[in-house]
C-alpha cells in the first residue's frame, strides 16, 4: 500500500481526523473463524487504520444465537480481542429506524450499543427516514442522539440529493450540527448519486465528506471475476473491498471523487471506509425484507 495512502484526514465538520480508509463489516465477520476476525482487525490497525463501520443485520447463517443484531455482538467481541483502544479509533454505526414507530432512534441505538459492548458511537448514519416520519423530525430525532452522547456526530447513508438537502437545511433551523458524511455508492462506473449538482449543493452547505461504498461495484472491477492471468488482480491503492471517503477542503468545491487508486490533485483528500464484496446498493423500501423481531 503506498505510503500516504492511509494519511489523516478530517472526516467533514466533525472535528474527528480518520485514517484515508477504514475497516467495514457488513456480511463478514459470521463467515469467519473468531480469530481470523481478530486478526484482521488487528491487522488494520497495525497499518494505520483507525476508523471502523458496524451495523445491524439479520443473520444469514441460521446459527446465530439473534435473528438480528449478532453482527455486533461479534464486531465487539472481535474489537476486544484484537486487543484495539477504543480512544484511539473512530467507531460507525448504523441508524436504520427498521421498527419505527415502535422503536425510536435512541432505542435503536442503545441496542447496537448493548450488543457491541461500547457506551457511544463516534459517528451514527442514519438511514432515510420510514414512511410517515418527516425528515425534520428524523434530523431532530438524530440531534438527541447527540445530546444524550450516544453519538459524537452523525452522518446520512444512501440519502437521495432532494431530501439530503433537506436534512442539511433542517439541521440549521433546529440547531442541529450538520452531518459530517454522506455514505454513497460511487465508483468508476456509479458516479451520479456523488455527482448530482443538488448532492454537491447539499455536501457543499454542510461541510460534509462523501464516504464511498461499493466502490468496485462487488469486486467487478477488481478483475477477481475474469479468467485468465488477470482474474483476481484488485485496482491499485484499493481492495476489493474498499469504501472511500471525500473530505471537505475549506473553500473548495464539495467533495466528488471517490475512486480506486490515489486522488487526482484538484479533487478533495480522501478516506474511506470498506464495505465486503457481496454489499449491494440500496433498494427501495417496498422490496425490503419483511421485518425481523424487534431486537432486544
Amino acid at each position: 500500500m503506498q505510503a500516504d495512502c492511509l494519511s489523516p484526514r478530517p472526516l467533514g465538520s466533525s472535528g474527528m481526523t480518520v485514517s484515508a480508509m477504514s475497516l467495514g463489516s457488513w456480511r463478514t465477520f459470521e463467515h469467519l473463524p473468531a480469530e481470523t476476525g481478530a486478526a484482521i482487525l488487528a491487522a488494520a490497525r497495525d497499518e494505520g487504520i483507525n476508523f471502523f463501520d458496524d451495523a445491524r443485520y439479520n443473520d444469514e447463517t441460521g446459527r446465530a444465537p439473534l435473528p438480528t443484531g449478532y453482527s455486533e455482538v461479534l464486531f465487539g467481541e472481535l474489537f476486544r480481542a484484537a486487543g484495539v483502544r477504543r480512544d484511539e479509533v473512530v467507531v460507525a454505526n448504523k441508524l436504520w429506524w427498521e421498527f419505527w414507530p415502535e422503536q425510536g432512534a435512541a432505542a435503536e441505538l442503545d441496542g447496537s450499543l448493548a450488543r457491541m459492548g461500547f457506551d457511544h458511537v463516534d459517528v451514527i448514519y442514519a438511514n432515510p427516514p420510514p414512511d410517515g416520519l418527516a425528515v425534520p423530525d428524523a434530523v431532530a430525532a438524530v440531534g438527541g442522539l447527540l445530546d444524550a452522547g450516544q453519538a459524537r456526530a452523525w452522518a446520512m447513508v444512501n440519502w437521495p440529493a432532494a431530501p439530503c438537502g433537506e436534512a442539511v437545511a433542517a439541521a440549521a433551523s433546529l440547531g442541529v450540527a450538520p452531518p459530517c458524511a454522506v455514505q454513497l455508492p460511487y465508483s468508476l462506473v456509479r458516479r451520479s448519486w456523488v455527482e448530482d449538482p443538488a448532492m454537491e449543493a447539499a455536501l457543499h452547505a454542510a461541510g460534509a465528506g462523501v464516504v464511498a461504498s461499493f466502490c468496485l461495484e462487488g469486486g467487478v472491477l477488481s478483475g477477481k471475476y475474469l479468467a485468465g492471468a488477470t482474474a483476481g488482480r484488485a485496482a491499485p491503492g484499493c481492495t476489493a473491498t474498499a469504501r472511500r471517503t471525500a473530505a471537505p477542503r475549506p473553500g473548495g468545491p464539495p467533495p466528488r471523487s471517490a475512486r480506486p487508486g490515489p486522488p487526482r490533485p484538484s479533487r478533495r483528500p480522501l478516506t474511506s471506509s470498506s464495505s465486503p464484496p457481496n454489499w449491494a446498493p440500496p433498494r427501495p423500501r417496498s422490496h425490503w425484507p419483511s421485518r425481523s423481531p424487534t431486537p432486544t
